[in-house]
């Protein structure tokens, strides 16, 4: 069973960048797409972006990040990342990294959730 560890949230203010990760222990995520998700407090968790681990490499994105967030890997560090660009207020929330063996990532199609790690953007 692959255990899911993000990092790298924290308090930033309107327009700065993040950048999150999401490392695999137990097992590599080949074969698996990797996805991230995001929620807050009494809400559903949204789709925000997602990888496939293979050659081609396909993302996907939420039509709310489009453009500013991105998503991708490093295969030696078996690590996927969430490039957050232009933060804005409603992006906080506590991001989940996930893996799935269906294309494309959706909530129910998730296998495995990581811990989450909390985004706060002020304003």
């Amino acid at each position: 069973q692959v255990h899911l560890v993000e990092s790298g949230g924290g308090l930033v203010q309107a327009g700065d960048s993040l950048r999150l990760s999401c490392a695999a222990f137990g097992r590599t995520f080949m074969n698996y797409a990797v996805g991230w998700f995001r929620q807050l407090p009494g809400k559903e968790r949204e789709f925000v972006g997602a990888i496939m681990w293979s050659a081609g490499s396909s993302t996907d994105y939420a039509d709310s990040v489009k453009g500013r967030f991105g998503v991708f890997r490093d295969n030696a560090k078996n690590t996927v990342y969430l490039q957050m660009n232009n933060l804005k207020p409603e992006d906080t929330a506590t991001y989940y990294c996930s893996t799935s063996a269906r294309w494309p990532v959706k909530l129910e199609y998730v296998e495995v959730w990581g811990q989450g790690t909390l985004v706060t953007v002020s304003s």
